[in-house]
């Protein structure tokens, strides 16, 4: 085979991949970001430039880019385990929110030793996402009503449960809650300016906690699930086609179920680690945090791959992070953040619809 064979079937194999097209997508949406810099006045260079030192430029900032890429990693793997078996979760803001606020609960109200009193809330916070997570699978099974109008229904009783819990537990002369007890937390290091020096010092400056590891084990679990399992290949084959699926034997109904309360225990445990390991408290929401959406543009980012959210959630985590040095900086809006991120997913959606519509004409032809 020829060097110049060679080069094409490379270029060809990089077109193809589920890699090359995110690459593009984030190059095409810092492009665009530039363009909307220099519209409003402000130096592009110097924007990305601030924007790579909001990340970089400490120990401590790389720290709470962490912290800040954290909920969302969980999140987007729940969503891409849904996705993987053909299930559209628009639940995970709600399945977040009850995470979080069984987590403050439990948190809260118990007095236990801290080991169990950390695993109990976390397993009870898993078990509500698994519930609240499979009612949407539940609904669509038994009733036919897809997940998308469900989980979008069910992401409001979780925003008024919230509030009606912070109502019920608020600080005086505060918009939130009072602090979960010291046996509940899960952040990893106290005073790291007095354990450690240099680099770690700083590092540890920032609220690291337990929900990163949780995330990372989370994800070589879902892939080892969803690759090597035959609950993992059922899940699979119903999402690609039901009916062939109920043919091979499969109860496609309680998979929908399955896959639904999976993919909800993966969102509600970013929710309860966050409150267990960062805010302590829940504050009184006027509108969605957005935990959840941010997770649904992780998994696209990702290409639907479990272990692609764990880069891509660090990068949007620490895209949205840095945007604040970005308006210390330059006065830049920190919205312009989420035009770029908006923009990158813009893209890294386009092949896709260019392979729904190909795929329609290509049936339209056949016919």
């Amino acid at each position: 085979m020829t060097k110049k064979k060679i080069d094409n079937k490379n270029r060809k194999l990089f077109a193809n991949s589920k890699i090359g097209f995110t690459l593009v997508s984030i190059i095409l949406g810092l492009l665009v970001g530039a363009i909307v810099l220099a519209f409003a006045g402000y130096n592009p260079i110097d924007a990305y430039i601030n924007l790579i030192q909001g990340v970089f430029k400490s120990p401590r900032n790389i720290g709470w880019a962490i912290v800040n890429s954290t909920p969302i990693i969980l999140t987007g793997l729940g969503v891409c385990f849904a996705f993987q078996t053909g299930l559209f979760n628009m639940g995970a803001e709600g399945q977040f929110i009850i995470g979080s606020t069984i987590g403050f609960l439990f948190g809260y109200l118990l007095n236990l030793p801290p080991i169990i009193h950390v695993i109990l809330t976390i397993i009870v916070a898993i078990l509500a996402g698994l519930i609240y997570g499979g009612l949407a699978g539940f609904i669509k099974a038994k009733f036919g009503i897809h997940e998308v109008i469900s989980t979008i229904m069910l992401n409001w009783i979780a925003f008024y449960f919230q509030n009606f819990i912070v109502y019920r537990y608020q600080k005086p002369n505060s918009m939130s809650t009072f602090d979960i007890n010291d046996s509940a937390k899960v952040t990893l290091v106290h005073g790291a300016a007095k354990k450690f020096d240099g680099f770690f010092g700083q590092f540890f400056k920032a609220p690291i906690h337990l929900g990163i590891i949780l995330a990372i084990i989370c994800v070589v679990l879902v892939w080892f699930v969803l690759n090597k399992t035959s609950l993992g290949y059922k899940l699979k084959a119903v999402g690609l086609n039901r009916e062939a699926s109920i043919y091979g034997g499969i109860n496609a109904n309680n998979k929908i179920i399955q896959s639904m309360a999976i993919s909800g225990a993966l969102c509600s445990l970013a929710g309860v680690t966050q409150v267990m390991g960062y805010t302590y408290s829940l504050p009184l929401l006027s509108a969605m945090e957005n935990f959840g959406f941010d997770g649904l543009a992780v998994s696209l980012l990702a290409s639907n791959n479990p272990i692609g959210c764990i880069f891509s959630g660090l990068f949007l985590g620490s895209l949205k992070y840095a945007g604040s040095n970005l308006q210390r900086a330059m006065g830049v809006p920190s919205e312009l953040i989420s035009i770029i991120i908006g923009t990158i997913i813009l893209f890294t959606a386009i092949p896709l619809i260019f392979k729904i519509i190909k795929a329609k004409l290509r049936k339209r032809g056949n016919k």
